[in-house]
């Protein structure tokens, strides 16, 4: 008897716990459904998050492969047995992800303007169960490239849908849960380009959980926040970061106290105003998961140093380098410094490295050094001496972030979401390991790298967009001045694809810092490889072209045979004197050498007129050199050629009506012209008149 009595009081205490158990109902498509995966009801988000959630709640699946959310689209939800169910249930919480199947060209095309008012119905049916429930709605998974319909409309209708949702969640006051953001950078999880694996998943799962729940795990912030490093100094700077929701932030930096509060997201941002250049300082964030406090922060000037090998090419490589290991303990410049997991050398990589590329963890943790030997030594030679230049003329502490990666093609810089909708450069994404649109060279090294790997959809950081992916995003939230870039000998197979490119690239960018971001760049040097002359010259219309930005040349301090020139400390003060012109305005400052700006052909003469252009003469007191002229046939005789004034004169014998001219137009350039501040002429080739 006693027995029957505890399992009864047993039952009503388990029967009434059940009964305030929080009802959760997720519906939607095959995604919700978990179509594709093993192990379906275990792996499926719903019961991800069901077990995430923990026994106080009850997690039901309604999802409904190929259902719609239009209600005359090919496979209406509303229509469904799925719904109905949903409905029975009259969930607490409603998780609604729906839309991926209106993208399908039977729906969306002829039904688009009744998405929002039959979305609007939908979530109306769910509050007439359960008046006091709570709804999200979701920005939808990611359509990968790779989807058979992508570029015949499926990218465009997407995008679309994804503004109607978001423009739904603000008229119904509900909540709007982001599934794109962090399954978008990981297109290795969507085997079919559609569904998520169960890896993909249990991504959607622990972001519905932090919606439903708040918890984002507590206050965060990047990891580029760290002991020693350089603020950004000017009349604003945004501090940010992540924490639970609603949670109160505080922020203080010297006097100034400043806060603010986690968005329903989780994310934060406080403003510090009027920030000069000094320190050391404490900076404190406090919320109340927990205190994060750096110490010894400056303030001054942030730059980002990017690009390929010759950027990544450390002072102790280059000349003088044990002279800057030891010297540049004195400079006040500050390092963060990523360096690759794993190179890009001629190796296979193991099964760990794999794996951890896959994870977007390219790069080894990195925190923010002193200018101590071993890191001066190890860190990258142009930026070194960029910083170092750039500390001494402004008197201010300089912070250098270096992501360079040795053999990275620009493409693999540039975000996703840039390439999908530049319809140019989309077909760049598709079957990157075989694309000609990418380097031979680049590929190859790329297959030999993976040739181990298990997935068809393994990752390498020169498949385009990785690196902004693993690389540039990790540290978007922090402030910067601009950015200076050593890149181009991976895309100088093509000039004209590259032409494309580069200006995707610096917009890309800018999205994030701005659309004034300085952006300065090198341009390749002298080496025995043909295209390089064709790659210079564009480069140097490049920095035309796109604004806010200017090149360094470095043609004259190139090797015939080795691709990586050890005369590091020119480059990076070059690439300085731009910053110091043209963003800090220093006026008398000679931001660079002669550049070309026009030629008028007259009496059989050439008179060819330079920017940059005074005091002009020859670097080794010889006669100018490496001038030729071309007819209308567009045959380049070698010419000679004189200063004249501000301009340069040059003809030819055998070219009696020229009507072009070019200098340095050799893969290896002996090219000699300099103006009075000893910087060289860059390499060009003026259009046919």
């Amino acid at each position: 008897m006693r027995l029957f009595i505890l399992v009864y009081v047993l039952s009503l205490f388990v029967e009434g716990a059940f009964a305030q158990r929080i009802k959760v109902a997720c519906v939607g498509n095959s995604v919700t459904y978990g179509y594709t995966l093993p192990e379906r009801e275990k792996n499926c988000y719903p019961a991800q998050l069901a077990r995430m959630l923990g026994d106080g709640y009850e997690v039901a699946n309604f999802g409904k492969s190929g259902a719609t959310l239009l209600n005359k689209g090919h496979r209406p939800y509303i229509w469904q047995p799925e719904f109905k169910k949903a409905l029975e249930f009259a969930g607490d919480r409603v998780i609604i992800h729906l839309g991926l199947n209106d993208t399908d060209p039977r729906n969306w095309p002829n039904y688009r303007d009744e998405f929002i008012s039959d979305y609007l119905a939908l979530i109306d049916s769910f509050r007439s169960v359960n008046p006091r429930c709570q709804i999200w709605i979701c920005r939808m998974s990611p359509i990968s490239h790779r989807h058979h319909r992508f570029k015949s409309g499926t990218r465009d209708w997407y995008e679309q849908i994804q503004h109607a949702i978001e423009k739904v969640a603000a008229d119904a006051r509900v909540g709007l849960i982001d599934l794109q953001e962090e399954l978008y950078c990981r297109p290795e999880l969507l085997p079919d380009a559609l569904h998520p694996d169960a890896e993909g998943t249990s991504i959607l799962a622990r972001t519905v959980y932090s919606a439903i729940t708040g918890d984002f795990g507590g206050l965060q912030m990047s990891p580029v926040y760290s002991d020693h490093m350089v603020l950004q100094r000017g009349p604003e700077l945004k501090i940010s970061g992540r924490a639970d929701a609603g949670e109160k932030v505080m922020v203080q930096l010297g006097k100034q106290r400043r806060g603010g509060e986690a968005d329903a997201a989780g994310r934060w941002e406080v403003t510090l105003k009027d920030l000069r250049a000094g320190g050391p300082y404490e900076l404190k964030v406090s919320a109340s998961s927990r205190e994060l406090i750096f110490k010894d922060v400056l303030v001054g000037e942030v730059w980002i140093c990017s690009g390929q090998s010759n950027m990544a090419f450390m002072i102790k490589q280059s000349a003088r380098g044990k002279y800057w290991r030891e010297k540049g303990t004195e400079v006040q410049v500050r390092l963060f410094d990523m360096k690759p997991r794993v190179y890009t050398d001629a190796v296979a990589w193991d099964s760990a490295a794999l794996a951890a590329v896959n994870r977007l963890e390219y790069y080894l943790p990195a925190s923010w050094s002193l200018p101590e030997e071993d890191r001066v030594a190890d860190f990258s030679a142009v930026a070194f001496h960029f910083g170092r230049m750039l500390s001494d003329s402004l008197k201010v502490p300089v912070g250098l972030i270096c992501n360079a990666v040795g053999g990275a093609p620009a493409e693999a810089f540039i975000d996703r979401h840039s390439l999908e909708f530049n319809h140019q450069l989309v077909d760049i994404l598709y079957d990157w390991k075989n694309n000609d649109m990418l380097q031979d060279w680049v590929r190859g090294r790329a297959a030999l790298n993976i040739q181990n790997a298990r997935t068809a959809l393994q990752r390498h950081p020169y498949e385009p967009c990785y690196l902004y992916e693993a690389g540039v995003r990790p540290v978007a939230g922090f402030p910067i001045r601009g950015v200076i870039w050593y890149q181009g000998e991976s895309n100088a197979h093509n000039v004209e694809l590259h032409e494309a490119i580069f200006p995707v690239l610096v917009e890309s960018w800018r999205n994030i810092w701005g659309k004034e971001m300085p952006f300065y760049f090198v341009q390749l040097s002298s080496l025995n490889r043909p295209s390089w002359p064709h790659f210079r010259d564009s480069q140097r219309r490049l920095a035309e072209l796109v604004e806010h930005s200017g090149i360094a040349v470095t043609s004259d301090i190139g090797h015939p045979t080795d691709v990586h020139p050890v005369q590091k400390q020119e480059v990076g003060e070059r690439l300085a004197r731009l910053a110091l012109k043209d963003t800090y305005h220093f006026g008398h400052v000679v931001k660079a050498g002669p550049m070309f700006t026009g030629v008028e052909f007259k009496k059989g003469m050439a008179y060819v007129s330079f920017e940059n252009a005074e005091g002009m003469k020859t670097a080794d007191g010889e006669p100018l050199r490496s001038f030729e002229l071309a007819g209308k046939e567009g045959i380049f005789y070698p010419a000679r050629a004189e200063v004249a004034g501000d301009v340069i004169r040059v003809y030819a014998p055998q070219v009696k009506n020229p009507c072009e001219v070019r200098y340095g137009w050799q893969a290896y350039s002996t090219g000699n012209l300099i103006n009075g501040e000893g910087l060289p002429a860059s390499t060009f080739r003026s259009e046919e008149k």
